[in-house]
């Protein structure tokens, strides 16, 4: 197997993997550590597989049969590394209630009214 083939298996499996890790972030967040852990795990391996992108484009291979596709998949990779990373502080940040919050928020005032 040549070192380009290598390169564009690494590469897509890590995109994958990274993949795998974003959809399970809900469940990885479930303790602070671990959403902290998660979200640099998906950072680290989206970098090195922006790298394996270029790097492969570099040495002439292709992506998906496309000598153009593997540019753009680099770049896109290095945006979901930003992205992973935003949330850190643990904020909502879609706005929508959850119900422990309101069953919470509930109490707190049932508390208040006694």
């Amino acid at each position: 197997m040549e070192l380009v083939d290598v390169l564009e298996t690494l590469s897509i499996t890590l995109c994958g993997v990274a993949g795998i890790l974003w959809m399970s972030i809900g469940t990885l967040a479930r303790s602070r550590a671990g959403e902290i852990k998660g979200q640099r795990m998906i950072m680290g391996i989206c970098i090195i597989a922006s790298i394996l992108l270029f790097v492969m484009h570099g040495m002439g291979g292709a992506l998906w049969g496309s000598r153009n596709a593997a540019r753009p998949m680099a770049v896109f990779s290095l945006v979901l590394a930003a992205a992973s990373v935003l949330n850190l502080k643990g904020k909502e940040i879609q706005g929508e209630p959850n119900p422990h919050s309101i069953r919470r928020a509930r109490a707190l005032l049932e508390i208040e009214e006694e």
